[in-house]
């Protein structure tokens, strides 16, 4: 049986089948005819990340916060591929299917990785781009080489995550407040190891080395002073590039005061 979804005062929860062939699960907040904010959540988590910026910016926009294929309440994907770029394509079709031309875009960790590939499969889409704690595909090659130690954690959660998770999720997160049981059980619960495999697999094996376009949409990137991955994550990013004190990886949760700013000043 599937843990109870946590609760949010607000938000709306639906399900939309999308021809990717994924059933997405959706937590939407604010009223219908505002701004749309297309929020996409990273690894190890689900669309309660976003709770704190859902509080801070539901009264302007409709914050529209997806599960990711496979992950929180979302359905397994029939293809079963969890290359970002499929997780770029079921944003755009829950798009479709909510019948949105053109919206503000936001992503952290993996889900920032595919908010890009969003934005370069459709710029049109989307008016402004939002990354956090994520690199980017136009890193040096050789600077990523270089800093390829760093990425040594994926390794064991592309085979056998076990313990892991709950590592990573206590050690990156530098507010210095730290996770509850509470809020890591919320997220530990429900993280599938299957889909983790997947994810981090797809990722060494089939996107480490792919090379992307010339990204259009207005974009800033964010990663904390701390953020366990190093700044090189920055360099050649074609936009905006900010270092945010005091914050480790988990922006969302760290500063979702500054990321409800960086959101009103897109455009």
């Amino acid at each position: 049986m599937q843990s109870p979804m946590p609760e949010l005062a607000g938000v709306e929860h639906s399900h939309h089948d999308l021809p990717t062939g994924v059933r997405v699960h959706l937590a939407a907040a604010g009223p219908p005819g505002a701004p749309p904010l297309l929020a996409l959540h990273g690894w190890p988590q689900h669309w309660w990340c976003w709770r704190d910026v859902i509080g801070a910016l539901s009264g302007e926009f409709r914050v529209l916060c997806p599960d990711m294929r496979g992950f929180g309440w979302s359905g397994w994907p029939a293809d079963g591929d969890f290359r970002k770029q499929r997780v770029a394509d079921d944003a755009l079709a829950l798009l479709d299917a909510l019948k949105l031309d053109r919206v503000r875009l936001v992503g952290h960790d993996w889900g920032g990785w595919a908010a890009i590939l969003a934005a370069l499969t459709a710029p049109q889409r989307f008016s402004s781009l939002l990354a956090m704690g994520i690199g980017h595909p136009w890193v040096p090659r050789s600077l990523a080489a270089r800093n390829a130690y760093r990425l040594a954690y994926m390794l064991p959660l592309s085979v056998a995550p076990g313990g892991l998770p709950r590592t990573i999720l206590k050690t990156a997160r530098r507010d210095g407040v730290g996770w509850t049981d509470a809020e890591l059980a919320t997220y530990l619960d429900v993280l599938p190891a299957n889909a983790t495999r997947r994810l981090y697999r797809d990722f060494l094996t089939r996107e480490l080395t792919g090379r992307h376009g010339r990204l259009t949409v207005p974009a800033r990137l964010l990663l904390g002073a701390r953020e366990p991955l190093g700044h090189y994550l920055a360099t050649n990013f074609p936009g905006e590039v900010e270092i945010v004190d005091g914050v480790g990886h988990f922006i969302p949760e760290e500063a979702a005061a500054l990321v409800a700013e960086r959101v009103r000043a897109a455009d």
